[in-house]
């Protein structure tokens, strides 16, 4: 009889090994996250669910800005491409990207679009700098379709969260310090 309660409390202890070796994941509880599709995060805390009788550990991120709660499965955190917010070198190389020359393509609008989203949505820092320099208008130049607009303000608003935890300042300080770089290429 002992042997069977033996063997029956192995499985538990090899059940919860997994779940705290992932509390020692890469994300912590405070740790601010990029995840691509929706930008900057915060990971309030972990928690385990039951969803379909399978226990899982999930993150639960807000973000503030759109008001929104995300549960993320701890072990597909990184498949579904979550991150830790960029570096300073990365930060200011994409800062740097903003100063080069835009770089449109010769394709239908549809097709361009459909890129610049999927740069936007894969939520690397330098990519979402390209449709930000690509899409930007200084004041001499044509007025912006709505679209444009659209993708512009989307990818403008992307980055400047980022920029802003990472530099410790505020929204609008970062949409100024990235418009301001922006000014500097047309200069």
């Amino acid at each position: 009889m002992e042997m069977t309660a033996a063997k029956t409390a192995v499985p538990v202890a090899a059940k919860k090994v997994p779940a705290n070796s992932n509390r020692k994941h890469e994300f912590k509880t405070n740790d601010h996250v990029v995840y691509p599709t929706h930008g900057v995060g915060k990971i309030m805390r972990v928690e385990e669910q039951e969803v379909a009788g399978t226990k899982l550990e999930l993150f639960v991120i807000t973000f503030e800005k759109d008001k929104m709660t995300l549960r993320v499965p701890t072990l597909k955190a990184k498949a579904v491409g979550m991150r830790k917010l960029s570096s300073p070198d990365t930060v200011a190389t994409a800062l740097n990207t903003l100063k080069g020359r835009a770089r449109i393509k010769r394709t239908m609008w549809s097709r361009r679009a459909q890129e610049y989203e999927a740069k936007i949505n894969s939520g690397d820092l330098v990519s979402i700098a390209e449709v930000v320099r690509d899409l930007h208008r200084a004041s001499g130049q044509p007025e912006q379709s709505y679209s444009e607009r659209q993708l512009y303000e989307a990818a403008l608003a992307r980055m400047a969260r980022e920029v802003a935890v990472v530099e410790r300042t505020d929204e609008q300080t970062a949409v100024k310090r990235v418009e301001g770089m922006l000014l500097k290429k047309a200069a």
